[in-house]
């Protein structure tokens, strides 16, 4: 299971958009990144297609998942995320700032 998922909403803790919060659009594992919603905004050519305009458009580029964390659902602060097993067996994350457990 995966501390941070696509749908999250995450703390930038290094960097130029450091402070800023945002949803997780999708996260690559393998690469250890992920791609913030209005974070980590990049500016790139883009040629003129059928079905797109060019000119130069901004992006979100993906974020290292060190420099990203939990906001905690209680206060929005970012947190550490653990595991715990409920009473049926699931496994759930839970946030370690507040002991709450996290929706996903």
């Amino acid at each position: 299971m995966q501390k941070i998922k696509k749908g999250d909403k995450v703390v930038v803790l290094a960097g130029k958009d450091k402070g800023r919060t945002g949803e997780v659009v999708s996260v690559s594992p393998k690469d250890s990144r992920a791609v913030v919603r209005g974070v980590n905004l990049i500016r790139r050519h883009q040629r003129q297609t059928q079905s797109q305009e060019g000119g130069i458009i901004t992006k979100e580029a993906p974020i290292h998942l060190s420099n990203i964390a939990l906001a905690d659902p209680k206060d929005g602060k970012p947190t550490r995320v653990g595991f715990t097993f409920q009473k049926d067996g699931k496994k759930v994350r839970v946030a370690k700032r507040s002991g709450e457990t996290i929706d996903g």
